[in-house]
């Protein structure tokens, strides 16, 4: 069920109703985003790409292709996993201990090449530290991380039945 081709479009439509939903509250409710949610926003693009191509594809479960999509699905959200995890710490942080507020994501773009940016950006700043939005007492990376683990999980168990050995061939 979870390697067909309808679970797949699915979760990529699942994906582009989270990025829906960003730009709702970038657009409509006047909240910016960080430098942190931007790359989460990115993670989340890329998990989508994966689950979109895999659907459109359709490789048969166990084959290299399948292993393939699940690996690179699983690397997408690692990476969102951490992005997130690191928004969450600077949300943690005393007032007193937070970061300056930086310079702007266009900003640093144009100035500094593609992985000064990315460190810089994984930093942190204090406007990375706002807590702007909470849904049962949980920020917007809480449930970005959410959904990534829940990826994590999903891609983990499709990488592990890749490699499982066949019980027909211990028999």
């Amino acid at each position: 069920m979870f390697e067909s081709r309808g679970f797949n479009f699915l979760m990529a439509f699942i994906c582009y109703q989270l990025l829906i939903v960003a730009f709702y509250f970038q657009y409509v409710e006047n909240l910016l985003p960080c430098p942190l949610c931007v790359f989460q926003r990115i993670g989340v693009l890329f998990v989508g790409i994966w689950f979109l191509l895999r659907a459109l594809h359709n490789p048969q479960p166990g084959s290299g292709w399948s292993l393939s999509y699940s690996i690179l699905g699983f690397i997408s959200a690692t990476l969102g996993s951490i992005v997130s995890i690191r928004h969450l710490y600077l949300q943690s942080l005393p007032a007193d201990q937070v970061p300056a507020c930086g310079a702007s994501l266009d900003f640093l773009m144009e100035m500094l090449p593609i992985n000064e940016v990315i460190s810089t950006v994984l930093a942190g700043d204090g406007e990375c530290a706002k807590i702007a939005w909470s849904m049962w007492g949980i920020s917007m990376p809480g449930w970005v991380l959410i959904f990534f683990a829940s990826i994590l999980v999903l891609m983990s168990r499709n990488i592990y039945r890749h490699f499982k050995p066949d019980e027909r061939v211990m028999a």
